[in-house]
């Protein structure tokens, strides 16, 4: 997308990140792997995210989301925007694990 070539996020360092995910081989490892790198915050925000992307395939509306979360309607429309105009990340996941 345009706004990773302006962000620059896209590099040598989150593909050695991207590549040592995928070496985890047990939620055990994953939890142990994301808790030392992230804050419980920031995992807790991504969890929330998964959550939300999960309702919004189910066809919830927004405010029905936002309550049940707990978030604005904000948050919402960020992740309905990146499950409808991403990468396909959310989709892909989101058919992995069904819904």
């Amino acid at each position: 997308m345009k706004n990773d070539v302006i962000y620059g996020w896209e590099n040598e360092g989150t593909k050695e990140l991207f590549q040592a995910i995928l070496k985890l081989r047990t939620v055990k490892e994953c939890e142990d792997f994301f808790r030392d790198l992230m804050t419980l915050h920031e995992i807790g925000e991504m969890a929330e995210r998964l959550r939300i992307a999960k309702m919004l395939d189910r066809d919830m509306s927004y405010l029905d989301i936002a309550d049940k979360a707990g978030t604005s309607t904000t948050t919402v429309t960020r992740v309905a925007n990146w499950l409808k105009h991403g990468r396909g990340g959310y989709r892909l996941i989101l058919d992995r694990i069904g819904k």
